[in-house]
Parts: structure tokens; C-alpha cells; sequence
């Protein structure tokens, strides 16, 4: 059962509260959450154990057809001198074929785990979009398929995956994405093999 703790946006300042305990140590979470406050960013923070795969993932008690979970992928080509970080929908069959040709590079492929630490200082299963704060020397870019935006509302974890954030999207796209510093690349690829 995870605790709920809603940011809301009040006379254009973000309040909060957190009950105690709520940011694990050794996270990147507590640093994301005063990063997303000191933005006046209003998101919903949900606990529970931990959630690295889609399914785990789209099996919340919050989770439903209204929001959008997100694969989020950090890509590479064989060199390993090119990233791209993916958000494409969770249902949605990655083909790396078409979405090599949609971003318009060779072959990609994933990049080894040890990138995502160096790259973004997480994990496979706790990647997400707010690790582009730590890509420090801007070698990462950043892709989304068209297809995330079909709900009203996103879900990312916060770099740890026993909490979920969840935005508006038009709070998350308009607000956060400016925020992390990466322009961001909309490709549209078909899932047919």
C-alpha cells in the first residue's frame, strides 16, 4: 500500500508535505523531488515496493488507463560514442530497426548498464527522465515517441523504483522538460516488424 503525497501548486509556490521517511537513502530521489519543488512543479508522489519492469509497474493501484507509463531507454550505437535516452509507450513493441531510422542514426542498440550509471547515475528499472540532470557533459540526447502523449496524465519513477511520480502532461512537457536541459527530439515509428 503506498503512501500518497500530492504537490499542489499554490498562489504559484509549490507546498509539500512528506511523512517521515518517505526518500530512501542512497537515492536520487530526495535531490529530484527538491529539484521538481523548487520548480513549483505539482506532481503526485506514490511509495510502494519496488517496480522495474512495465508490468510491475502498470499493475499499481494507481495506474490506469488515463496515465501513461513509459519504457525509457538509453540507446547507443555500436562505437558506444552516440546516446539517445527513448521514452516510447509501455505496450508499445520497441523495434530497434525503425526507431534507429525514425532518430535518423545507425543501428542502435541498449547501452550497457555500466553507461546508465556513468551517463545518468541509475539503474536498469530506475531510468527516467530526470537523469538527464546528471549527463553533465550533454553527450545524452533526448527522444520521445509522439504515442506518450495519448493519455491525460505520465508517470516516471524519480530515479528509484519504489516511488512513481505522476504529472500532468502538459505540466511535465511544458514545465520539467525545459527544466532538464536536453532539447528533445518527437519521432513517431511503427511497431510492425
Amino acid at each position: 500500500d503506498g503512501v500518497i503525497i500530492a504537490r499542489q501548486r499554490r498562489n504559484e509556490k509549490s507546498k509539500s508535505a512528506c511523512a517521515e521517511g518517505c526518500e530512501p537513502v542512497d537515492s536520487l530521489a530526495p535531490e529530484i523531488l527538491r529539484r521538481l519543488e523548487e520548480l513549483g512543479v505539482p506532481f503526485q508522489l506514490y511509495r510502494h515496493e519496488a517496480a522495474d519492469t512495465m508490468e510491475s509497474c502498470e499493475a499499481m493501484p494507481f495506474a490506469g488507463p488515463e496515465l501513461t507509463f513509459c519504457k525509457n531507454l538509453l540507446l547507443c550505437n555500436r562505437q558506444q560514442t552516440q546516446f539517445w535516452y527513448l521514452l516510447t509507450p509501455a505496450r508499445k513493441p520497441f523495434r530497434t530497426s525503425a526507431v534507429s531510422k525514425a532518430l535518423g542514426c545507425s543501428r542502435l542498440s541498449f547501452a550497457p548498464e555500466a553507461l546508465l550509471m556513468s551517463l545518468m547515475h541509475t539503474s536498469a528499472g530506475s531510468l527516467a527522465p530526470f537523469g538527464l540532470w546528471y549527463d553533465a557533459r550533454g553527450v545524452v540526447q533526448f527522444a520521445a515517441d509522439r504515442a506518450v502523449l495519448g493519455t491525460p496524465r505520465i508517470a516516471f519513477h524519480p530515479c528509484d523504483n519504489t516511488m512513481t511520480l505522476v504529472f500532468e502532461q502538459n505540466v511535465f512537457w511544458e514545465q520539467v522538460l525545459p527544466a532538464l536541459r536536453h532539447c528533445l527530439t518527437w519521432i513517431e515509428y511503427t511497431a510492425e516488424a
